[in-house]
């Protein structure tokens, strides 16, 4: 479907600029003579890409009934994936026929919600302008940013610049960080969360300010309602219900027994019993430090590549760094040669004080951790102290 829209798109689009009208649409419930111009909020979806729901903006009237949208994206471009993780994805901003926008949201059974804004003739078509200007095939892409400019931000922008008023929105916050906003709507998806807490850093964990928490369209739904101009006007004039839908349409919670912590803890316990087991018979289990250093040692050079390359603001700086890094995979390769000990033991010595320093640090800086990781921590320590107490004393009896 957005393969579709693109294409579709990029032949509208080039119709608008040769006649500097942008796309227009058989006008369905608009009023001939003026612009009505709406806040389209889609509410969350079941798929990962679709749990934060969608915002867009509608405009209807003098013969158009057009969306604009800032969420559209190509998957098949070259190296899409590698320039996601590095932080350059380009998204479109697109005005198509409302009647390919709708049909979607339906069928997937998510609430969609319209909210017409209290605008002046000169204002929608100001309005208008600007995205129609944004939309021709030169100026139509943008670099997205997660929380900071996507589908929502991009709107309460324009919406701001074709005003010129100061718009003022609610300074109530419900979340005090992305992150925790992030949790709220991610609460069914425990490991998409616990990706999230893995990969993005302290970043995320400042305080918001009302402003902030609307890259979320539903909260951006719920602070406009409320938002008022500075000449008095209220933001929003009318409310009403496009489709009802089925209530929440994601998936349902995760059974505890299959929620990361869980896992988490049964991990730790297995590789305490084993550790146990080899200290009883001074025996290095080389397979399980070798196998568990090796999956730390690949989440570490992800690790480092969001960290030192990603330009993604919200990677950087990671405390996880410490644990989560390239040099893992050295203890999982030196385990097995005499010859490559002694840079076994150097990784051994170093988990032992980068685990410790990390757990005993952790209550005391800014950047919020997933409870699931600190039992995974405790496993590298338990792993790393094991390694190093059975060389010692295997060194000690051979002296």
């Amino acid at each position: 479907m957005t393969i579709f829209i693109v294409m579709a798109l990029s032949w509208l689009s080039a119709g608008a600029s040769r006649n500097g009208e942008a796309l227009a649409a058989t006008c369905i419930d608009a009023r001939s003579d003026s612009l009505t111009v709406s806040l389209i909020t889609c509410y969350p979806g079941p798929e990962i890409y679709e749990l934060y729901g969608h915002e867009a903006i509608r405009v209807r009237g003098e013969g158009r009934d057009s969306v604009w949208n800032y969420g559209i994206f190509n998957f098949r471009e070259p190296n899409f994936v590698y320039r996601f993780v590095k932080g350059e994805t380009d998204y479109i901003c697109a005005g198509y026929p409302f009647e390919w926008f709708l049909p979607e949201y339906i069928s997937r059974g998510s609430k969609v919600v319209e909210q017409d804004l209290d605008m002046t003739q000169e204002e929608a078509h100001r309005l208008l302008q600007l995205l129609q200007t944004e939309a021709l095939p030169q100026n139509r892409k943008y670099r997205y940013n997660y929380v900071k400019d996507n589908c929502a931000t991009r709107i309460i922008d324009r919406v701001d610049d074709a005003y010129g008023h100061h718009v003022e929105y609610p300074s109530d916050v419900n979340y005090a960080t992305y992150r925790n906003e992030m949790r709220h709507y991610n609460r069914n998806y425990p490991w998409y969360q616990f990706g999230i807490d893995l990969a993005l850093g302290s970043g995320i964990d400042y305080q918001l300010s009302g402003r902030e928490e609307m890259f979320v369209p539903v909260e951006m739904m719920n602070k406009a309602a409320s938002a008022r101009l500075s000449d008095g006007r209220s933001l929003v004039r009318t409310t009403r219900v496009l489709n009802e839908g089925y209530g929440d349409v994601t998936l349902p919670a995760t059974p505890w027994y299959l929620t990361p912590l869980f896992c988490a803890i049964a991990v730790v316990l297995i590789i305490a019993a084993i550790c146990a087991y080899s200290l009883i018979n001074k025996k290095i289990c080389r397979f399980v430090i070798s196998l568990w250093f090796f999956l730390l040692g690949l989440a570490g050079t992800l690790t480092a590549f969001l960290v030192f390359i990603s330009s993604h603001e919200a990677t950087s700086p990671n405390a996880l760094i410490f644990w989560l890094n390239p040099f893992q995979l050295a203890f999982a390769v030196c385990v097995w040669w005499r010859k490559l000990r002694s840079v076994a033991v150097a990784m051994a010595y170093y988990n032992i004080v980068a685990m410790i320093c990390l757990l005993v640090v952790w209550p005391f800086q800014n950047q919020s951790a997933n409870p699931a990781i600190f039992p995974l921590i405790a496993a590298t320590l338990i792993l790393s102290a094991t390694y190093a107490i059975i060389i010692h004393k295997d060194s000690y009896y051979k002296k």
